[in-house]
C-alpha cells in the first residue's frame, strides 16, 4: 500500500506532541472521494484535538478544511470529478482522521469547487468557518433588515459573519480592538464598538432596544448577552451553560452538521470567487513545522488562517 505524509498528534498534550508520520494512503469507498491535499489550516479546534478535549486514541490527524484536487472516487460519483480543484470540511474525530495529510477520503456530498482565482491556501480557509457562519445564519433565520452583533469581529469566524450577514441583508454590529477597526469596518461592519468589557453596552447605545441576534464567535457567553433584546438569539460555537433568560433563544452551531452540505459550501464559493467574502491567509507553514503554527496560534493575535501546505 502507497505511504504518504501526514501531520500526527502522537499524544495528548502541548505543540511538542505534533509530528510528521507515513501514514498508509486511503481509497475512497462508494460515495467517496480522494483529494490530494494541497494545504490544510490550522484551527483552534486543532489544539482541543491535540489536548484530548475531543477523546479518541492517539496518533490522531487533526485538521477541519482542506483544499486539493481530486484524484480517485469512489463508486457512483458523478460529481465532483477527477483532476477538479476542491475544496471541504473534514471532521478529524472520525477514523480516518482529519485534513493534515497528504491525501484524505471524503463524502462527495460535502466537497465544492475551489473558489475560482484562489489558491489552494486561501480555499482552504473557507470550509469551516465558512460553513460554521453560513449554518449559524441559517439557524438564527433573521430577515433582511434585522440587527446582528458579531463578537471576535476581526477572527476568521467573525470576519465571515460580517460579509455573509451583510450579504443577507442586515445591519452588523461588530466589536474590535483600536488596531481592528480599519479591518472590521473594511469586512462591512456598519457599527463598531470597543471590544472589551463595555461591549454590550456599547452596543445598546446605539441598538437602545438591543439587537435581534449575536454571533458569539468570540465565545463571551453570558457577558454578551445584555446586548440581545428580550426575545431575541445568540448563536454559540462552543456550547452554553444554563438558561439566557429574558426570552433569549439560544443557537447551537456544529459545523459537523453541514459537513456535507456542499450545496452550502458551493454557496460560498461562489461569494468568494465574486469578492464578496474575504479569503485571509495569515502564514503558510510545512506540514513539519506543524508545532510551530499551533505556537503562532496559542500566542494569539491571529488574523486571518494559518495554514499548511503539503
Amino acid at each position: 500500500m502507497r505511504g504518504m505524509k501526514a501531520v500526527v498528534v502522537s499524544r495528548f498534550g502541548g505543540p511538542e506532541v505534533l509530528g510528521v508520520a507515513d501514514l498508509p494512503e486511503p481509497a475512497p469507498g462508494p460515495g467517496e472521494v480522494r483529494i490530494r491535499v494541497a494545504a490544510a489550516t490550522v484551527n483552534p479546534a486543532d489544539i482541543a484535538l491535540r489536548a484530548g478535549s475531543f477523546g479518541g486514541q492517539p496518533p490522531l490527524v487533526p485538521g477541519w478544511e482542506l483544499a486539493g484536487t481530486v484524484d480517485a472516487v469512489g463508486e457512483g460519483v458523478a460529481e465532483p470529478r477527477i483532476g477538479q480543484a476542491v475544496m471541504a470540511v473534514v471532521v478529524p474525530s472520525r477514523p480516518a482522521g482529519g485534513a493534515q495529510a497528504a491525501a484524505v477520503v471524503v463524502p462527495a456530498a460535502g466537497v465544492a469547487p475551489a473558489p475560482a482565482g484562489a489558491s489552494p491556501a486561501q480555499a482552504a480557509t473557507l470550509p469551516m468557518n465558512g460553513l460554521t457562519v453560513r449554518l449559524a445564519l441559517d439557524l438564527l433565520a433573521l430577515p433582511p433588515g434585522s440587527t446582528l452583533a458579531v463578537t471576535g469581529a476581526a477572527g476568521a469566524v467573525g470576519g465571515y459573519a460580517l460579509e455573509l450577514g451583510k450579504a443577507a441583508g442586515l445591519r452588523v454590529l461588530a466589536d474590535a480592538a483600536p488596531a481592528d477597526v480599519a479591518l472590521v469596518r473594511g469586512l462591512g461592519a456598519d457599527v463598531v464598538v470597543p471590544r472589551g468589557p463595555d461591549m454590550a453596552a456599547a452596543i445598546r447605545a446605539a441598538v437602545p432596544d438591543g439587537v435581534d441576534a449575536l454571533l458569539d464567535a468570540a465565545v463571551l457567553g453570558r457577558t454578551a448577552l445584555p446586548a440581545i433584546r428580550d426575545g431575541g438569539q445568540i448563536a454559540v460555537v462552543r456550547g452554553f451553560a444554563g438558561e439566557p433568560g429574558r426570552g433569549i433563544r439560544v443557537r447551537a452551531v456544529h459545523v459537523w452538521d453541514y459537513a456535507t452540505n456542499g450545496t452550502a459550501l458551493g454557496g460560498l464559493g461562489r461569494l468568494a470567487a465574486a469578492g464578496r467574502l474575504t479569503l485571509r491567509v495569515a502564514a503558510t507553514f510545512p506540514p513539519e513545522e506543524a508545532a510551530a503554527a499551533h505556537r503562532r496560534l496559542e500566542a494569539g493575535g491571529v488574523r486571518g488562517r494559518l495554514v499548511l501546505v503539503f
